[in-house]
């Protein structure tokens, strides 16, 4: 499945993470994949930025959040959906009533997954009736991986070339993979190592 048939909407707490979401926006790049998203789901990921720029005692946090906001949303220009509110009230049984917004979304733009890794705020009997499912990062990166792994190892290496602060050598990069929960996702570079 490519981009035309496959979306996935990104939660906060994947966007949040710049690691994470430069691996997980350069395969939306390639086009393994559409990306979407919300105004809500991009206010919780900018104040959560915010918080961790603070908390690396880092300067201008909330400014540096609003300048990696507005990149994202430059990026995909297209990911942003509105008009989803009116689903919300289907979904609050959920453990975290706060993640509403994140399956209406979904639901939506009929998306087979949500990308999260607060995978039990998701309930399986709450998504299988929707026909969709939550992986966390590393699931979805995986899988991904395997729709064309020429395609994911070449948006790797386009990511790790332009990441300059710092600048990543494949084992350090595969370091912080593997430290920030990306294990899966770090096995399968590594194997195919000298490809990207």
């Amino acid at each position: 499945m490519f981009a035309n048939r496959f979306t996935a909407v990104l939660d906060a707490c994947i966007l949040a993470s710049a690691l994470k979401r430069n691996i997980i926006l350069s395969l939306a790049k390639a086009e393994l994949f559409r990306p979407r998203w919300s105004v809500d789901i991009m206010n919780e990921t900018e104040r959560a930025i915010a918080k961790i720029i603070k908390n690396q005692g880092l300067t201008n946090p909330v400014e540096k959040a609003k300048k990696a906001r507005k990149n994202i949303e430059r990026a995909f220009e297209d990911a942003n959906i509105e008009e989803y509110d009116i689903l919300f009230k289907n979904f609050e049984a959920l453990p975290d009533k706060d993640d509403a917004h994140v399956i209406a979304v979904a639901v939506k733009t009929k998306a087979s997954i949500i990308v999260t890794d607060n995978i039990k705020d998701f309930p399986k009997y709450i998504l299988d009736a929707l026909e969709m499912e939550a992986k966390s990062a590393d699931d979805f990166i995986a899988d991904t991986f395997d729709l064309s792994l020429s395609k994911a190892l070449s948006a790797v290496k386009d990511m790790r070339a332009r990441l300059k602060n710092p600048d990543f050598t494949t084992d350090s990069l595969l370091i912080r993979m593997e430290k920030i929960g990306l294990p899966q996702a770090a096995d399968i570079l590594r194997e195919n190592q000298d490809l990207w």
